[in-house]
């Protein structure tokens, strides 16, 4: 698809390409607002593109959020990267996604956080999450703490991921279930048996 700016539209492009090339110079484009918390985190990013009122809060003194080789980022997707976040090469994310590798307290296990604590108040639990390369995440989907996804997976719009995802698998739902995976033999996607 060709979209055809308007010459305020190309204004906003063309400063935000000086701001890129000034703050993060291998990204290929970061649209204007964005927010990064602890950019001394950020490492990779070669060819990356990030739309507008996207934010990144990060851990700030160590390398937390590896971005691979020609990735886009939607507008307004949030991503937090306290332990580790690596997404891979040639992924695409669809607008207001969140990803995450922190939360606040543990709810499962010998050693849970009470709810009359404030949530901010709660430890921070960190879990490294992984998405592979050529992966397409739809729109408003969330990425939990703890997650791995494959290389190849579509996670469908509005799906919420925890777990792992095998390569060359659709996933879509809360929680996200396995709806279709590539046959290499046939060369199609084959619909899962669900149960």
């Amino acid at each position: 698809m060709r979209n055809k700016y308007s010459f305020s539209e190309l204004l906003k492009t063309v400063y935000s390409l000086i701001l890129t090339k000034l703050m993060i110079p291998q990204a290929r484009l970061v649209r204007r607002p964005v927010y990064i918390r602890g950019q001394r985190s950020l490492s990779g990013c070669k060819g990356l593109t990030i739309g507008r009122f996207s934010r990144f809060d990060l851990e700030g003194t160590k390398e937390t959020l590896f971005i691979g080789k020609d990735c886009e980022i939607g507008d307004m997707t949030h991503i937090v990267a306290h332990e580790k976040v690596v997404i891979r090469d040639n992924v695409l994310i669809a607008s207001k996604c969140f990803i995450s590798d922190t939360n606040h307290g543990t709810y499962k296990g010998e050693i849970q956080d009470a709810p009359n604590i404030k949530p901010n108040a709660r430890k921070l639990r960190t879990s490294s999450v992984e998405i592979g390369s050529n992966v397409w995440i739809g729109e408003n989907a969330v990425i939990l703490a703890g997650s791995k996804i494959g290389d190849g997976c579509i996670i469908g719009a509005n799906s919420v991921v925890s777990g792992t995802i095998p390569s060359f698998t659709i996933v879509g739902g809360v929680p996200a279930k396995i709806l279709k995976q590539y046959d290499e033999v046939t060369r199609k996607w084959v619909r899962a048996n669900i149960d």
